[in-house]
C-alpha cells in the first residue's frame, strides 16, 4: 500500500479466513540502508545448494548471502511520489518502465519518482493500470543510469526458502526486511475502496518478511537476487483491534507480473488476463440479518457460455463447483481458480423458488 506523506494510510482492506485463525484475518494493502559491508574474505553468496561437509553454512556465507543480494536489488527499488502518498516499485527495463501496484498509483496519471540512493526526483508518467490484478506500469520521462531488476521463475518457488522484501515502508527509502516464504498458492481479495478495484490474487506468496504500509509495488527477492514477487497485502487480527498480524504477508507471483507488464508495454493494456469469467453481470443480496445471501444475475451478455448455459436476469447463484458464493467476493475467489475454457458448475435459484444446477462454459475475463 502507499504510505501518506504524513504517515501511514489505509488504502485498502480485504477479509480472508485461514485455518486456525479464530474470526480470521483482515488484509490490508502493504503499500534507509547505508552501503553494504565487504563480504568476508572467503565467504560465497550463494546458499542455494544448501550446506554440506564440503561447501558448509556458517553465519558469515549467510551474511555475504545478505549483502550481496541487497547491494544488487536496491538500486532497482524505487520510491513512487503520487498526489495522495508513497509507494514503491520496480524498475523493470533500460527504456525506464517501473512495475508497482495499481493501489499505488490509484488515480494519479503523473509521479515523482526516486532512487534508493537518493538524488533529484524524476517525473513519470502512467501507462496504464490492471486494476483486476492490482498491478500498474508507469514509465520515467528520464531513464539515465536506471538498473532493471532481475525477475525470478516464481513457479520454482519453495516453502521455507528465504526471501527478502524491500521497499519504501513508512516512506523510510530503500529499507529491506527478511523472512521466508510461508505457503503458495493462496488466493486474496482486496474489497472495492478508495484507490482500490477490489483485485483478486490467485497463487498468491505468502511470506513472513514484514510488510509495512509502503512496501506495496515494491520487491520480494530470494538470496539469488532475483525478483519472485511484489508485496501487496499484509494480514490485521480483528481479535487484537485489527492489529497487523505477525509474520503475514502476501505477494504477486512474478511470472504474473511479468506478463501483466510484458503485456502493457507492448500493446498498451492487458489483451490476455488469463482469467475465468461467467459471462454475467452480477451483485451480492442481503438477507433480513444483514449477511450476503447470495449473487443475483442482474444481467447475462449474450452469446456467452452463460446465456447458452440458461442462466437469467434474477437467479441466484448459490454455489460454483460445490462452493457457497453468498458475495461476489466469494465469487470472484472461486473463478480465479479456474480457467478460461473449462466447465464450471453453477448451481442457482430461480425466482418461482425451484434449484438447478447448470454448466457453465467459462470465458476469458476481459482486460482493459
Amino acid at each position: 500500500m502507499g504510505v501518506s506523506k504524513t504517515g501511514a494510510a489505509l488504502l485498502a482492506a480485504a477479509v480472508m479466513t485461514l485455518a486456525g485463525c479464530g474470526q480470521g484475518l483482515e488484509l490490508q494493502t502493504s503499500g534507509a540502508l547505508g552501503p553494504p559491508r565487504a563480504p568476508t574474505p572467503g565467504a560465497s553468496a550463494s546458499i542455494s545448494a544448501g550446506a554440506s561437509p564440503t561447501n558448509p553454512l556458517t553465519p558469515d556465507t549467510l551474511e555475504a548471502a545478505y549483502e550481496q543480494t541487497i547491494a544488487k536489488v536496491l538500486p532497482s527499488i524505487v520510491q513512487i511520489t503520487t498526489g495522495d502518498g508513497l509507494g514503491s516499485g520496480i524498475v523493470y527495463d533500460t527504456s525506464g518502465h517501473i512495475i508497482t501496484n495499481a493501489h499505488v498509483v490509484g488515480g494519479s496519471k503523473r509521479f515523482e519518482v526516486t532512487l534508493a540512493n537518493g538524488g533529484t526526483p524524476r517525473t513519470a508518467r502512467l501507462v496504464n493500470s490492471f486494476e483486476l490484478g492490482d498491478l500498474a506500469v508507469i514509465k520515467v520521462d528520464d531513464p539515465t543510469g536506471l538498473k532493471p531488476a532481475v525477475f525470478g521463475d516464481s513457479a520454482r518457488l519453495r516453502v521455507g526458502e528465504i526471501v527478502m522484501a524491500m521497499g519504501n515502508p513508512l516512506g523510510l527509502s530503500g529499507s529491506v526486511t527478511e523472512g521466508i516464504i510461508s505457503a503458495l498458492g493462496r488466493t486474496i481479495t482486496e474489497p472495492v475502496g478508495e484507490n482500490s478495484p477490489g483485485a483478486t490474487i490467485s497463487g498468491a506468496i505468502q511470506t513472513s518478511a514484514p510488510i509495512n504500509p509502503g512496501n506495496s509495488g515494491g520487491a520480494l527477492v530470494n538470496l539469488r537476487g532475483e525478483v519472485v514477487g511484489v508485496p501487496t497485502l499484509t494480514a490485521v487480527n480483528p481479535e487484537l483491534g485489527n492489529a497487523q498480524a505477525p509474520g503475514i504477508g502476501f505477494a504477486i507471483p512474478a511470472n504474473i507480473v511479468k506478463d501483466v507488464a510484458t503485456q502493457i508495454i507492448r500493446d498498451g493494456r492487458v489483451t490476455n488476463t488469463r482469467r475465468a469469467a461467467l459471462g454475467v453481470v452480477v451483485r451480492t443480496v442481503i438477507d433480513m440479518n444483514g449477511q450476503p445471501a447470495g449473487i443475483s444475475v442482474v444481467r447475462v451478455q449474450r452469446n456467452s457460455g452463460a446465456e447458452r448455459a440458461g442462466l437469467e436476469a434474477g437467479d441466484l447463484i448459490v454455489s460454483v463447483n460445490g462452493t457457497p458464493t453468498p458475495s461476489t467476493q466469494e465469487l470472484s475467489t472461486v473463478l480465479a481458480q479456474l480457467k478460461p475454457g473449462e466447465d464450471a458448475k453453477v448451481e442457482i435459484l430461480r425466482p418461482d423458488g425451484s434449484t438447478t444446477t447448470v454448466v457453465v462454459p467459462l470465458e476469458e475475463l476481459p482486460g482493459g
